[in-house]
């Protein structure tokens, strides 16, 4: 049973694409808004939080990554820098320039700070979940504490430490894959086959996520167990979204057939539109540094060619819906898609009477 917010509609966390405003729009309403903290510092989560207390007395979501950062190996580094040299030079650009350090920091004691600090309603963790002390630091705030599984193996791995809430990411879904008992893309199972069997193997609420843009997605996924949807590329087309131009433009022009999954932007898979850099060097590539070291190597050949308004280089996040988003402000949005939802499975239970 769902009863956290007045409907069941989540918004996902999509880092580099959204601020508060956009979770601020879909709390009012009426669906569970969501920020992301993996690149932001403690003192800015603060400033976001306080933001959208300001604007909204609606519960909200905030979301971690729980990997293990990797250990540096400063030659597979070098040698992925070494492989992208050539499109230094087109550019004009000095391979020194790239960016040091992960990017992406997992949750840690400085974050758990804050959130004992601040006391967030929901937080959601990618990658698995933080170590048991965190873990238990979070729960003491009092907050729901979720996570996201790939396979049913994840979710009970997931429900026997105590998570809230389950949410079930399938194959479809753009952006990093959750998994984080296997490295294997290729298990990964569509959003309709993972679902009930995750609804069936776990006794937490489940949400669904992955390929869901419209009220079709959310009755279908209602319809196979879920407490609620997970709606994260729909929402990347709305005018609260920070979506850059470049990224809008391949949402607008991208079909069911133009996503791959890749490693090459962070050393994750991670679902995406196709462009030069994917079809050149991947879209998946064992010599990519491990995540989040791959970020480093081509945040100048992003900033370049985004500068000049192309996406070539650039992380195009999207699931494989991505064309059945609109131009729509987002509070419209969730509303209408409830609206679609109700109206589909009233069309559905009445049928079932006759």
């Amino acid at each position: 049973m769902w009863a956290l917010t007045e409907l069941p509609i989540v918004q996902a966390p999509m880092a580099g694409s959204q601020g508060p405003k956009l979770c601020i729009a879909v709390c009012e309403a009426g669906g569970l808004g969501s920020i992301p903290c993996a690149m932001l510092t403690p003192d800015a989560l603060r400033e976001q939080i306080a933001e959208i207390r300001f604007a909204t007395k609606a519960p909200f979501n905030v979301n971690f990554f729980a990997h293990t950062p990797p250990t540096p190996d400063a030659s597979r580094e070098q040698a992925w820098l070494d492989r992208l040299r050539l499109y230094y030079a087109e550019f004009g650009l000095d391979p020194a320039d790239a960016a040091k350090g992960p990017g992406r920091a997992p949750f840690d004691d400085f974050m758990c700070g804050v959130i004992e600090e601040t006391r967030p309603p929901v937080v959601s963790f990618h990658f698995g979940l933080p170590d048991q002390n965190l873990l238990a630091r979070v729960k003491a705030t009092g907050a729901k504490v979720w996570s996201t599984a790939t396979t049913v193996a994840e979710a009970r791995w997931l429900s026997a430490r105590g998570v809230d809430a389950i949410i079930a990411q399938g194959r479809e879904a753009g952006g990093h894959r959750g998994m984080f008992l296997t490295d294997d893309i290729d298990a990964q199972p569509g959003l309709m086959a993972l679902l009930p069997q995750v609804v069936d193997a776990v006794d937490v609420p489940v949400i669904a996520a992955g390929g869901i843009a419209d009220g079709r997605g959310v009755a279908a996924a209602l319809m196979l167990g879920a407490s609620a949807t997970q709606i994260g590329t729909a929402y990347l087309l709305s005018p609260q979204a920070s979506t850059s131009a470049v990224h809008r433009a391949a949402l607008e022009a991208g079909r069911d057939d133009t996503t791959r999954l890749t490693n090459l932007f962070t050393g994750r898979p991670a679902r995406g539109h196709l462009n030069r850099y994917l079809r050149e060097q991947g879209p998946m590539n064992a010599a990519a540094p491990a995540f989040p070291l791959a970020t480093g190597a081509i945040t100048p050949l992003r900033a370049h060619a985004e500068k000049a308004g192309s996406g070539e280089f650039s992380p195009l996040w999207s699931g494989e819906a991505a064309p059945l988003a609109r131009k729509e402000d987002a509070g419209a949005f969730t509303r209408r898609v409830w609206d679609e939802t109700r109206a589909l499975v009233a069309s559905v239970a009445k049928r079932t009477r006759r």
